[in-house]
């Protein structure tokens, strides 16, 4: 008697580009593959590009598991105005004259981000307060607390071009990259924003080996089912 097919299940890398959510790139795959049960392990805003891990049937069952894998990013962050949501999608709240960005100045400062540290989460974020997103009570100018989160963080690069520094930054699940960025900027007597952010690796998985919008675009259903790739070993729900 012949067993019945399973059905199709695994992991989908995907290059999100800028522009759209991180549900919306669940929906693309969805219509493609005409399987609803689709997921993630961590959203990505939409001005940022890069790494999404898409979860597809049974491997929905791993997302919590796989969520606080490190991640890492690089991108900008620009000297000189601050905005509402921390980055290039808000409006500025607030101007001043951006610092000396001299390597010792950097590198000084640099030293307050790195390791284990307490950040302010952003008023325009997923968390929840008091069984509400965070971004919906921001939208409707609700008075809120600051919500403070422990982190790790490791500073892998970073190069000045004033008033921008580009950086490459290793972290723990859970961090906001918005948050670093203006925080640095206060830091530094200035304000500060994060003008760009792409997401190159989620644990041992790289974006060098993620599906582009383009490319999924272009093929067929049995030719995404081939992308799919096993939950790793050691991973339990």
């Amino acid at each position: 008697m012949n067993e019945p097919l399973q059905p199709p299940s695994g992991l989908f890398l995907f290059d999100k580009p800028k522009g759209i959510t991180s549900h919306d790139a669940v929906d693309l795959l969805r219509k493609k593959l005409s399987i609803k049960k689709i997921g993630h392990t961590g959203t990505l805003d939409p001005m940022a590009t890069g790494l999404l891990i898409l979860l597809v049937g049974s491997a929905t069952s791993v997302q919590s598991a796989m969520q606080g894998s490190a991640k890492v990013y690089g991108g900008t962050i620009l000297f000189g105005t601050e905005t509402d949501t921390w980055d290039a999608e808000g409006k500025v709240t607030a101007e001043a004259p951006p610092p000396p960005l001299d390597d010792n100045t950097v590198k000084e400062a640099v030293k307050l981000f790195n390791g284990k540290i307490i950040q302010q989460v952003p008023p325009y974020s997923a968390v929840r307060l008091n069984g509400r997103h965070m971004y919906k009570l921001a939208r409707q100018n609700v008075a809120m607390p600051e919500v403070k989160r422990e982190v790790e963080v490791r500073w892998l690069s970073w190069a000045a071009r004033p008033p921008a520094l580009d950086f490459e930054i290793e972290c723990s699940g859970g961090t906001y990259i918005r948050s670093i960025a203006c925080e640095l900027g206060r830091a530094l007597g200035s304000r500060a924003h994060l003008a760009a952010l792409r997401r190159l690796s989620i644990g041992a998985y790289s974006v060098k080996g993620a599906v582009t919008a383009a490319e999924l675009t272009a093929m067929s259903s049995a030719e995404a089912l081939a992308k799919l790739a096993p939950v790793p070993g050691g991973i339990r729900a």
